[in-house]
């Protein structure tokens, strides 16, 4: 497996796309006021969702791209651990089943591809 996509939650997505710009990144999908995606200099991307207001973030959602989702997910029911979410494909392009770590963090195991950093809704600099 490898680590390459983040998301994590904001409760001011206007603030978070500024200081995430200001870090340094790059921001390759924006859609107001719920998500956007940035691109380090390496590669790999980190996400910002809008969370509930008033609502405390429950939890990151670590992502890890594999070639194949549900090989990749018999091998880890195999080793005893449970999925909340069947591998499915979703609307975005991407294959992806869930489970949760012990501290409720969503995991995701998924599969896009050329669709992680390059979406047909990518946006064009």
């Amino acid at each position: 497996m490898e680590l390459n996509q983040v998301t994590v939650p904001c409760t001011d997505y206007a603030a978070s796309v500024d200081f995430y710009g200001r870090l340094g990144l790059v921001q390759i999908v924006d859609s107001p006021p719920r998500y956007a995606r940035f691109e380090s200099s390496a590669g790999s991307t980190l996400s910002i969702h809008a969370a509930e207001r008033g609502a405390a973030p429950e939890s990151t959602t670590i992502y890890f791209e594999v070639p194949d989702v549900d090989a990749a997910v018999a091998a880890i029911r195999a080793r005893g651990l449970e999925f909340e979410r069947d591998p499915v494909d979703q609307s975005w392009l991407w294959r992806e089943a869930y489970l949760r770590d012990p501290a409720n963090n969503l995991i995701c195991i998924y599969h896009a591809g050329e669709n992680r950093r390059n979406p047909p809704w990518r946006i064009r600099q």
